[in-house]
């Protein structure tokens, strides 16, 4: 036994300590933000990519990431859908007689487009908007280098019809291309049709006149109508595109439509109704036999015939 009077020893008292790596949060958000920043660089180099590049280029980046798929074809022509990856002259392994190798049919849509006659069209197309808008701009640069004749321009219309070109001479409030239920041409009419023949005067296209007028009642007493009133307007403008040196074989025809054409449908007796249409033909309408002059009938030996 111990003796009584010796110390009793102190307990032992263990403590455990745990220790936290990477502070009080760990460091699994130190990933997670290297992983925003890599993808938000990424955005901002795709944004920068669509900004510094083309269609062509941004086309060819696209094609290259895009996963090509290769099937096999197993079974006949056409499997595993349209035409099966193959193409239409392609044999197919239907059934077929000795010697004879089967093909691919493919059906076009009738209304579809494309090929070399489409491609024309558009190639029309193409220059005829080009020449009207060289048409426009001659006639304005021609008004504007003449100041009087400047305010002129608000009453030329130059727009593609149809049949062509067709150049409109509008009346209005403030101008008027004849003297009142007459067809006599006012000064600025001629002055204003003088710029127009130096325009289309070396224009290969045949040419129509177009005389239209509003729907105003004559006055009563007065023996005249509508009809020949623009027919005589459409006469009386060609003379004076004549005289401006128009060749006077360019003209297909000359017409009078009255009233039954108007420019503003909802009012007819709308000022802007009464207009002069010069339609140049551009090779659609129907081709002009131009006359030959006396001196080239002298000396190809042909006798010149009156008018009967």
């Amino acid at each position: 036994m111990a003796d009584g009077n010796a110390a009793i020893p102190a307990p032992i008292i263990v403590k455990k300590v745990t220790i936290v790596e990477g502070g009080h949060h760990g460091g699994a958000w130190k990933v997670a933000y290297a992983d925003f920043v890599t993808a938000m660089m990424a955005f901002f180099l795709l944004l920068w990519l669509l900004g510094a590049t083309e269609e062509k280029q941004r086309k060819g980046i696209a094609d290259y990431f895009t996963p090509t798929l290769v099937k096999l074809r197993k079974e006949s022509a056409g499997a595993n859908g349209l035409l099966g990856g193959s193409s239409i002259i392609d044999a197919d392994d239907y059934p077929n007689r000795k010697g004879q190798t089967g093909r691919q049919t493919l059906t076009i849509p009738r209304d579809s487009s494309g090929g070399p006659k489409e491609a024309g069209k558009r190639t029309q197309e193409i220059k005829e908007n080009e020449r009207l808008r060289e048409i426009r701009e001659a006639i304005e640069k021609k008004l504007a280098e003449r100041r009087k004749l400047s305010h002129l321009a608000r009453q030329v219309r130059v727009m593609r019809s149809p049949e062509g070109i067709r150049i409109d001479l509008m009346d209005d409030a403030d101008f008027s291309m004849f003297e009142l239920g007459t067809t006599i041409l006012t000064r600025q009419a001629r002055e204003l049709l003088a710029v127009i023949s130096d325009t289309v005067k070396d224009e290969p296209a045949p040419l129509i006149l177009r005389g239209h007028t509003d729907s105003l009642p004559w006055r009563g007493g007065v023996r005249g109508n509508n009809w020949s009133l623009s027919a005589g307007r459409a006469e009386a403008t060609r003379q004076a595109l004549v005289l401006g040196g128009v060749p006077a074989g360019r003209f297909a025809r000359i017409e009078g439509v009255a009233e039954t054409e108007p420019l503003i449908g909802d009012n007819p007796a709308d000022p802007r109704n009464r207009r002069i249409s010069l339609l140049l033909l551009e090779g659609r309408g129907a081709p002009v036999a131009f006359p030959a002059p006396p001196q080239a009938a002298a000396k190809s030996g042909a006798k010149p015939q009156a008018r009967p």
